[in-house]
This record gives structure tokens, sequence and C-alpha cells, in this order.
């Protein structure tokens, strides 16, 4: 399978002139990718509640949290699909509120259940998204290229995507997501479905973007990989981020020294939901 070496052809502080070079990333880099405070939505009842969250520049963060912890809320609001009923959002020190086709310009969203168009090749279809983002038609035209031997997507570079398999589909979101250089890129459950060699291209390909100076944040029930890939994990309980750090920085606030991630994990939602049990 093609490969390509994100660090040496794609090195951002190395190699000025690659077409993986954002120009945003000319400019001084903000110490935070995302910063969201007292982020709130509400549903009936509330969804997210107060949230503060810091994700740094450079960093692979994974966002933990049960079923109706609020986690895919909260993404959706940083990516401008959800309007928080109150706090701020800000990437790269752009007001996300303020400017949501500003933020749009410097970040990628991938959800578990990606549309692409099923017409479409997925030469045509990253061309598509390219043009939308008003990329110059050479520099597409290579980037779509790259993508593609990127992500192992030769053999159907020009088949129509509504013949591709569930795992292909969501290597061609993710190029999709990729063409016009986010500096910070979002997944909601990104390995939902894969195989495990679909899974393995895709961590690579999210840990060298990080190596690369771009900034991840995903969502997963798969503990694994939360705890193989994070720099930091964040557990989200009931709208709120209850803790945050490495796995020993967890197990500490959980009170439970050399613990699995798992028993960490949910050691931390059980007293979080007692907590709110006791507030309520």
């Amino acid at each position: 399978m093609f490969h390509l070496d994100i660090r040496t052809k794609f090195d951002i502080g190395q190699h000025p002139d690659s077409r993986f070079h954002p120009q945003a990333m000319n400019q001084a880099v903000a110490s935070f990718a995302l910063e969201i405070r007292g982020l709130a939505k509400n549903f009936k009842q509330p969804a997210v509640d107060g949230l503060d969250l810091r994700v740094r520049t450079g960093e692979f963060y994974t966002l933990l949290g049960s079923n109706g912890a609020g986690k895919t809320t909260t993404l959706r609001m940083v990516a401008g699909l959800l309007k928080p009923d109150h706090g701020s959002i800000t990437v790269f020190g752009v007001d996300a509120l303020a400017d949501p086709v500003g933020v749009k310009k410097i970040m990628a969203w991938l959800s578990d259940e990606p549309m692409i168009y099923d017409k479409l090749t997925p030469m045509e279809y990253l061309r598509f998204v390219a043009g939308l983002w008003a990329v110059e038609t050479g520099i597409a035209e290579a980037r779509a290229r790259d993508l593609i031997g990127w992500l192992g997507l030769e053999a159907h570079a020009h088949d129509r995507c509504d013949g591709l398999s569930k795992g292909m589909r969501q290597k061609v979101a993710l190029a999709g997501a990729l063409v016009h250089e986010p500096r910070l890129i979002i997944l909601d459950e990104p390995f939902t479905g894969l195989d495990a060699g679909a899974a393995r291209l895709v961590k690579r390909v999210l840990r060298e973007r990080v190596q690369a100076g771009c900034s991840v944040i995903i969502t997963t029930h798969t503990l694994e990989v939360a705890e193989r890939m994070a720099d930091r994990i964040g557990v989200m309980v009931a709208g709120r981020l209850l803790a945050e750090g490495n796995l020993e920085e967890l197990r500490r606030q959980a009170g439970a020294s050399d613990a699995s991630l798992e028993d960490t994990f949910l050691a931390l939602v059980e007293t979080g939901t007692e907590e709110r049990t006791v507030a309520a």
C-alpha cells in the first residue's frame, strides 16, 4: 500500500512550500486550539451544563463519557451545527459564535455517520469539497491525489462511492475533512464499523497530523484507543467535565491506583453520577 510519510512531505516546519502547509500556520500559534467557557445547551433538560474545556495546540485529546453525557452535543456546538444557550467557544483565538465561517475554515468535523455524495467518485468528491473551500484547482488536485494515496484509496479513486464499503466511505469522508488543511480536527466515534486494518490506518493518519502541528479531538467508547493515543483524556458526566489528564492523573482523581483505564473511567462516572444525584 502506498505510504506517505507526513514528517517529510507534510512537515510544515521544514517545507514551507508544502501543499499541506496551512496559511494559518504562518501566524503566531495560539496556546490553545480550543477554549470552551461556561458552555450550556438544554433540550428540555441540560445536555451540556456550564462546561469549561481547553485543548492545547498540537494535542491529541480524547473525550470520554457514557451515552448522554453531552460529548456529541458539545462537539456539534464547536462545529457550528448547534447554537449554545450560553457560553463561549474560541478556536485558535477566533470567536466561533462571532465568526463561524472563520472558524470553519480552520477546523474539520467528522460525525460518526459521515455523509458523502454517493454518485461521485472519491476523487470527484475531494475536488468538490476543495471547491467549497475555494482551494485553487491545481492545489486541490494535488492534495486529492496525496490524500487518496495516503489513505490507501488508489484502487477505488474512480469508483462511485455508492459501491464502496463502509470503511472505504469513512476514509473518503476523512480525506474530505483534511483537504482544506484544518488546524483542528474533530471526530465523533471515528472507528465505529472499521475493520482492524482501516482503524490502524486512521489512527496513524490522526497521529501524523498531530505530529505535523494539528490538534485532534475525538470521542470514543473504545477505551484502548484513548489509552494508547491520547495526550490527555477528559471524562464528561451529565454535561460537565468531571476529570481530565493522562491515565496516571485520572487514576489519582479516581483514587484508583494501578487501575485500568476502564476501571478508572467507571469509578469516575460512578462518583460523578452520585454527586449529581445528591446535588439534585
